[in-house]
C-alpha cells in the first residue's frame, strides 16, 4: 500500500465530510486506505462516516486525548509506505496525494512535505512554510509581529526546502514517522507541528515545501490571535524551548507582556462597508431545494463571473481541483464561496481565514 491518509476528527462533522468527498477522489488510482481518528465528537460526526464511508477506517475515542496522542495512536494501524496527516476542515484536489508522491519518490533524504494551504476565500495562508520559532521570533509573533515566524523569503509557489511545516498537512514515510517517534504527546494543541517539523531536521532530513498543489483549511474559530490563544501559543513554546533549547526569561517576559495587553485592550471594530452578494450557482445539475433557499443565478461554467457575487460550486458537477483553481483566481474579485458537497443538503465555506465557517442547510 502506497499511502495512508490520516483525519483527526473533533466535532466538524459536515467539513468531514466534504474532505472525505475530496480525499476519496484523490485515491482513485493509488493503493491506499483512509483512517478518521475521532476525539469522542457529539455531533454525529462518526454515525455519518459509518453511513456515506463505510470503506474509511474509524476509530471512536472516548474522549478527547488531542492532536498528538490521537494521530500516534492512529498512525499505530497505518499500513502506507507513505503517510497523510490531514486536518477534517481541508479540501484536496483530485492530483494533490499524486504529485506529492511522484515529488516524494525522487527525494533521497526526504523529511516532512507541506504543501500551499488557501482559506474559504482563496487567499494564502502564511503559516503553510514557517522559519523555526526562535525567541525574538516568537517574541515579536506574540506582540503581532509575524514577518520573520513565515517563511517569507520562498515563494508561496516554490519547491524547495524549508524548515516548520503545518500540521494541517504533512506527508512523509511512515517509517520516519516511527523514527522520529511520532508526535510528542506532551503537546495538546498548538506546537506539535512545529517540534515535529524540528525533529526531522535535528536527524538530519530535508523538510519541503510544495507549491505546485493548492489545500484549502478552512481554519475558523480556533486560528483567532485572542488571548486564549495566545496562552495556547505560549504553553506550547515553552514545552518547546524546554525540550530543544534554554529555558529564556527573556521569552516568559514578552508573552506575558503579550497576552496582558491582548486582555487589556480588546480588539477595535472596524467599520465594513456592507457588500451586496449576487448568488451564481455554478452546476449541471442544480438541486431544486438549493435552487428555492437562495434564488440563484444559474451558470455551468465559470465564464462571465463578475465581481461581488457568492458562488455556489457545486461539487457533484465541478472537479475539487477546478473549484480550488477558482477560488484562487477568484480572491480578488471581493467574491465569496460555499461549496455543496455531493448528495448533501448544506452548502459550506468560510469568508476568511478569521471567520468561522458557514453550514447552511436546506
Amino acid at each position: 500500500m502506497k499511502l495512508s491518509v490520516v483525519i483527526l476528527n473533533y466535532n466538524v462533522r459536515y467539513f468531514l465530510e466534504l474532505c472525505l468527498q475530496s480525499v476519496e477522489a484523490a485515491l482513485v488510482s493509488i493503493p491506499s486506505e483512509i483512517i478518521v481518528i475521532d476525539n469522542n465528537s457529539k455531533d454525529g460526526s462518526c454515525d455519518m462516516v459509518k453511513d456515506k464511508f463505510p470503506s474509511v477506517t474509524l476509530i471512536e475515542n472516548y474522549s478527547n486525548v488531542g492532536f498528538s496522542k490521537a494521530n500516534n495512536q492512529a498512525v499505530q494501524l497505518a499500513k502506507g509506505e507513505y503517510v497523510c496527516i490531514l486536518n477534517p476542515d481541508t479540501v484536496v484536489a483530485e492530483d494533490t496525494f499524486e504529485s506529492i508522491l511522484n515529488f516524494a519518490e525522487k527525494q533521497t533524504n526526504l523529511g516532512i512535505i507541506g504543501c500551499r494551504l488557501i482559506d474559504g476565500s482563496g487567499n494564502y495562508l502564511p503559516e503553510s512554510k514557517r522559519n523555526i520559532p526562535l525567541v525574538d521570533i516568537a517574541i515579536k509573533k506574540i506582540l503581532g509581529n509575524s514577518k520573520s515566524y513565515y517563511a517569507n523569503h520562498i515563494n508561496e509557489f516554490d519547491i524547495t526546502k524549508v524548515e516548520i511545516l503545518v500540521g494541517a498537512f504533512m506527508v512523509l514515510k511512515r517509517s520516519l514517522y516511527h523514527n522520529l517517534d511520532g508526535f510528542d504527546e506532551d503537546y495538546f494543541m498548538y506546537g506539535e507541528d512545529i517540534d515535529f517539523s524540528f525533529k526531522s531536521l535535528k536527524k538530519g532530513y530535508d523538510n519541503y515545501y510544495f507549491g505546485e498543489t493548492s489545500v484549502i483549511h478552512y481554519k475558523g474559530e480556533s486560528t483567532r490571535r485572542n488571548a486564549i490563544y495566545l496562552k495556547r501559543f505560549y504553553g506550547a513554546m515553552q514545552i518547546f524551548y524546554r525540550k530543544h533549547f534554554k529555558s529564556n526569561v527573556l521569552f516568559d517576559l514578552g508573552v506575558f507582556i503579550g497576552i496582558k495587553l491582548m486582555i487589556l485592550l480588546k480588539p477595535l471594530k472596524l467599520q465594513q462597508t456592507e457588500i451586496c452578494y449576487e448568488p451564481i450557482l455554478v452546476s449541471e445539475n442544480p438541486d431544486s431545494r438549493l435552487v428555492e433557499k437562495f434564488n440563484p443565478k444559474i451558470i455551468t461554467s465559470f465564464d462571465g463571473i463578475k465581481s461581488n457575487s457568492e458562488l455556489i460550486l457545486d461539487a457533484s458537477s465541478l472537479t475539487f481541483k477546478s473549484i480550488i483553481d477558482q477560488m484562487q483566481a477568484s480572491k480578488s474579485s471581493q467574491s465569496i464561496f460555499k461549496i455543496q458537497p455531493n448528495n448533501c443538503s448544506y452548502i459550506l465555506g468560510s469568508n476568511s481565514a478569521d471567520s468561522v465557517g458557514d453550514i447552511i442547510q436546506f
